[in-house]
């Protein structure tokens, strides 16, 4: 029976050999087919050929692998290659090279998906090349299609555009994310997300609080940003005090209600034994009923990380000095300059996905012992 990993070596096969016998594209009004393209060809010839063996399971193991690893690879540096020549129009035969390069690199990340291994080290590899891989990948897709359909750069520019861009305006992205994220988002994280656990201290000492200012916290954080954010403009000056603001109300609810969760979630069994040893509130906070609630706590700390991010560049929006990323992105569309909003876009991607990542490794620390983080091989 054929699986799923012969099956995308004979998708990607039989669309490298319909690519040898269809046209790949016209250069000054001739006609050309794959014949006049030497690494195209090879690579058409060296596709086709793995595919067959690979449904014929003839490679396997490591050989399978560092083939996979080579193979869609050359055939993206030859399909970027052709991008470059001038006055030309791609057809069929390009596109279905470019699908049998993409199913090659799917069935290469679908091999080292399927690893497994006792050292943490070599786990950690494999953790970290999938979504690589899978990230490149979707870069190369990107830049092949816009690029080879021509699409206009004002609507969607290539990604070596965006990095051309991103490498010359260095200096300007920096002091961006100085204003928006060292300043708004850092500092209004710590805030909303402090404040909130501290407020939750408070709630489940007082059931009058707990009903009193959770409705409260649950109306603020059904407040629209667009409507808070110029009110906090108004308030706080254009400054990045007014978008530190709006980020501490979009951290402070999630945080709140999570801490709140996390508190209770303490069985009644672990309560009474705490009290049988003649542990106090602070005891009993401290050293059960935190520890219990730090998988809650995290997942507050991770979804607001993300949200402080949305949170600070939305707010720019309606009024700062003519420094950070939300500012850039709306005085750059406006201007056409497209590349310019994409690699602020990069930038904010780039940082929400550390500052994400840095939660994650600090949580992993903190709840070795929960059982979504045990190993049991």
């Amino acid at each position: 029976m054929i699986n799923f990993r012969q099956t995308l070596a004979i998708m990607a096969g039989g669309l490298a050999l319909i690519a040898i016998l269809l046209p790949l594209g016209e250069v000054g009004g001739v006609s050309q087919s794959l014949w006049n393209d030497s690494g195209l060809m090879v690579f058409a010839i060296v596709g086709v050929l793995t595919s067959v063996a690979i449904v014929l399971d003839k490679i396997k193991g490591q050989i399978a692998d560092l083939v996979m690893v080579i193979l869609p690879h050359i055939g993206a540096w030859f399909l970027l290659s052709r991008l470059d020549v001038a006055e030309q129009q791609l057809s069929s035969g390009y596109w279905c090279l470019v699908i049998s390069a993409w199913l090659m690199a799917w069935l290469l990340v679908d091999q080292l998906s399927a690893k497994t291994s006792r050292s943490q080290g070599v786990k950690r590899f494999y953790n970290i090349i999938v979504p690589v891989l899978f990230g490149v990948w979707l870069l190369i897709l990107w830049e092949v299609v816009v690029r080879g359909l021509q699409v206009p750069t004002v609507l969607l520019p290539p990604p070596s555009m965006i990095g051309e861009r991103f490498m010359a305006s260095t200096d300007i992205l920096w002091a961006d994310f100085q204003q928006t994220f060292l300043k708004a988002v850092l500092i209004g994280y710590v805030l909303g997300c402090g404040s909130a656990f501290i407020t939750a201290i408070l709630i489940d000492r007082s059931p009058f609080l707990q009903r009193g200012l959770l409705p409260i916290g649950n109306l603020v954080s059904a407040l629209p940003i667009i409507g808070v954010a110029p009110i906090m403009v108004m308030w706080f000056g254009f400054d990045w005090h007014s978008k530190a603001a709006v980020v501490i109300i979009m951290t402070f609810f999630p945080m709140l209600v999570n801490t709140v969760a996390g508190l209770s979630i303490t069985s009644s069994i672990e309560k009474d034994m705490m009290k049988t040893y003649a542990a106090s509130y602070w005891q009993s906070l401290f050293k059960l009923r935190l520890p219990s609630a730090l998988p809650f706590i995290f997942n507050a700390l991770k979804i607001n990380s993300t949200l402080a991010m949305i949170g600070a560049i939305v707010a720019e929006f309606f009024g700062t000095p003519i420094v950070g990323m939300g500012f850039r992105i709306s005085t750059e569309v406006g201007r056409m300059n497209v590349d310019m909003v994409w690699a602020e876009i990069a930038v904010a991607a780039l940082a929400g996905t550390a500052f994400y990542g840095i939660m994650v490794v600090i949580e992993r620390a903190c709840t070795f012992w929960h059982p979504s983080f045990r190993s049991w091989n």
